[in-house]
């Protein structure tokens, strides 16, 4: 998948390990190194979910957040992202037609639950 971010400062904190380590701790920063891995592995967001599988959980948000997805990092922190298409796809059903998501903008690393 083609992977974008939303600003220089979320990218090079994404892309230089002892940034990330520094900003989230260990733990999180291989969490975060590790989802980023999957995401740019993946030839579709359809490739990690849903279902919601495991470790990733891979979701769609609602409400505020509506048009962003989240991928699990340490609770209760994700990873939130936007598709990077417009207009963005949809099935002929309703909803985001993940098999047709091939390119993302990361947004941010944050506790939703606040």
């Amino acid at each position: 998948m083609e992977i974008r971010f939303s600003d220089r400062k979320l990218e090079k904190e994404c892309n230089d390990d002892r940034l990330m380590q520094r900003r989230h701790g260990l733990n999180r920063a291989k969490l975060l190194k590790n989802r980023l891995a999957v995401l740019d592995a993946a030839t579709c967001l359809a490739d990690i979910g849903p279902p919601m599988r495991k470790p990733e959980r891979c979701h769609e948000l609602v409400n505020d957040r509506a048009g962003q997805f989240s991928i699990d990092l340490d609770h209760p922190y994700r990873l939130l992202f936007a598709p990077d298409h417009e207009p963005v796809p949809q099935r002929d059903e309703g909803g985001v037609d993940w098999t047709r998501i091939t390119k993302i903008i990361i947004q941010e690393i944050v506790d939703t639950h606040e």
